[in-house]
């Protein structure tokens, strides 16, 4: 009996030595932490509308990325996710509700990341890959499908006026409803949902006839147009407000946000001589304000 204790004794020694355990792999858990702490580095790095935001603003949309990551599936496919990634693709659903804190997208579970453009079969080889992002009813319900090269181009060309995720979101929040109509009644008031309608068909019209400053792929249809008036909305606010006044005023009803006034406040940068916000252990005017 004694022998077979001393025996078992040094198995147990021999497992605790790692030879037949293996190395475990991170948790789920461990995952989310570390993607957590993630978060506040890749916002102000790399979006402008969360480093436009005051301090309270700030940790508010924080709180509603983390909210997001943890209750939506975000999955590769034939590519690697960085937090990157995630974040951005939490960040674009919270831009357009972030005045509406007590709200949630209801419509979406997974969120899929391709690689690059596909086509309608979800394939990522071959001919006729030109889809970005796609959203819908049917198979599509409860799943956003994105290129991870326009999502990242989305937020990393600030000059131009798209940003193919909050595209996407903007879909989702137009059928909220039932119906993919270009008209978000969770966002306006019955009484803009006419001139809403009567302005979208106007400016559908000018698009067609190269008067608008609205991208080409607005006058698809009103759903369309909604969408790309929401990127360019948050995109370039000022340049919106500058071209087409009346567009950017109805906008600024619907998401009850001025983002152009939030770019010319600038939000809330650290002192020159304060330690930078992405964890560098420099001060600010040698690491990211120096940039």
């Amino acid at each position: 009996m004694i022998v077979l204790l001393f025996f078992l004794l040094l198995f147990l020694l021999w497992l605790s030595a790692g030879h037949l355990w293996k190395k475990p792999k991170p948790s789920e858990e461990t995952e989310m932490k570390n993607l957590d702490v993630n978060i506040i580095p890749n916002l102000q790095q790399h979006v402008s509308f969360y480093r436009a935001l005051n301090s309270q603003e700030k940790r508010a949309f924080e709180e509603e990325v983390h909210e997001f990551l943890h209750k939506v599936k975000i999955v590769p496919v034939d590519t690697e996710l960085t937090d990157l990634d995630k974040v951005l693709v939490a960040a674009s659903a919270v831009i357009p509700l972030f005045a509406f804190r007590e709200w949630f997208y209801q419509n979406i579970t997974v969120v899929e990341i391709y690689k690059d453009a596909f086509n309608e079969d979800f394939q990522t080889q071959g001919t006729n890959r030109r889809i970005l992002g796609m959203v819908g009813g049917g198979v599509m319900n409860g799943r956003m499908s994105l290129s991870q090269k326009a999502l990242r181009i989305g937020f990393s060309n600030e000059t131009d006026k798209r940003n193919t995720a909050i595209h996407e979101f903007a879909h989702l929040l137009d059928m909220t409803d039932g119906a993919a109509d270009g008209i978000p009644t969770m966002l306006l008031d019955k009484h803009m949902t006419l001139p809403w309608l009567e302005f979208i068909r106007e400016e559908i019209e000018r698009i067609r006839q190269d008067k608008s400053d609205l991208d080409d792929y607005g006058g698809t249809n009103e759903a369309e147009f909604f969408a790309v008036a929401a990127e360019y909305f948050f995109e370039r606010p000022e340049l919106m407000k500058l071209k087409n006044p009346k567009l950017y005023e109805l906008l600024v009803i619907a998401f009850r946000r001025e983002p152009a006034l939030d770019r010319d406040d600038k939000g809330d940068e650290p002192g020159r001589n304060e330690m930078c916000w992405c964890g560098s252990g420099k001060k600010y005017k040698k690491c990211h304000g120096n940039i």
